[in-house]
């Protein structure tokens, strides 16, 4: 089993100063779930090479987080040298997982490569994961048909209470929420920055920073099935 681990090369809120990034714990603590049941994963981000952290996911850290982001595998494999998504083949990997953090509104939407690289996973049975603001990339993946293939489904993310808890809500470019329920999605939620994670079908998502686990392990779980 293989996983590929999205990463954002977004540095700022759209055109402000205020920096923004990779969440550093959406990408750290999945991996390291990951590494300790043995399963092997490559980190690619938009454009390859350099990925910020956002800023204020340092003030949310723990010794997990710290301990695998101080790893040189770590800072070079996902900070420093992520792979760009052109050399990336979707036959290795059985699940993608678009981490989150802000910069992801920017740089997954929009993206037709990584759209085809997450689709053409999807169409070999594999799992489409995100993470928070990473449902971001979920939103306008389309079947070949055209149509959504978040539609119908119970899908969580980020959701509007907690990005106006956040402070973003007037500086984000769409709302995750809102997005995904125009898409037809049946979007899920509980407290705001309370764990939760959810499973339909191919389908696993988790809604804030604190269910990076939740969905590591949905997907441990259908990896042992």
């Amino acid at each position: 089993m293989k996983v590929l681990i999205v990463l954002t090369n977004t540095t700022h809120y759209g055109d402000t100063e205020d920096a923004t990034g990779l969440w550093l714990g959406e990408a750290t603590e999945f991996a390291a779930e990951l590494q300790k049941h043995g399963i092997s994963y490559d980190y690619v981000s938009p454009n390859g090479g350099y990925v910020p952290i956002d800023p204020r996911s340092m003030k949310y850290t723990n010794e997990e987080i710290m301990d695998f982001y101080n790893t040189t595998d770590f800072k070079q494999r996902a900070l420093a040298n992520s792979l760009p998504l052109e050399v990336v083949d979707p036959k290795n990997y059985d699940a993608i997982y678009f981490t989150g953090g802000h910069g992801v509104m920017w740089d997954f939407p929009n993206n037709d490569t990584l759209h085809k690289l997450a689709l053409d996973i999807y169409k070999q049975g594999g799992y489409i994961t995100s993470v928070c603001h990473g449902v971001a990339g979920l939103l306008n993946l389309q079947d070949d048909a055209g149509n959504y293939l978040i539609t119908d489904k119970k899908i969580t993310g980020f959701t509007t209470s907690e990005e106006i808890l956040a402070g973003k809500k007037s500086v984000v470019p769409f709302l995750n929420e809102h997005v995904a329920k125009e898409r037809g999605a049946h979007f899920q939620k509980r407290r705001p920055y309370s764990e939760f994670a959810l499973q339909d079908g191919q389908f696993i998502t988790g809604q804030n920073p604190f269910s990076v686990k939740a969905v590591a392990k949905l997907l441990l779980e259908n990896f042992k099935n």
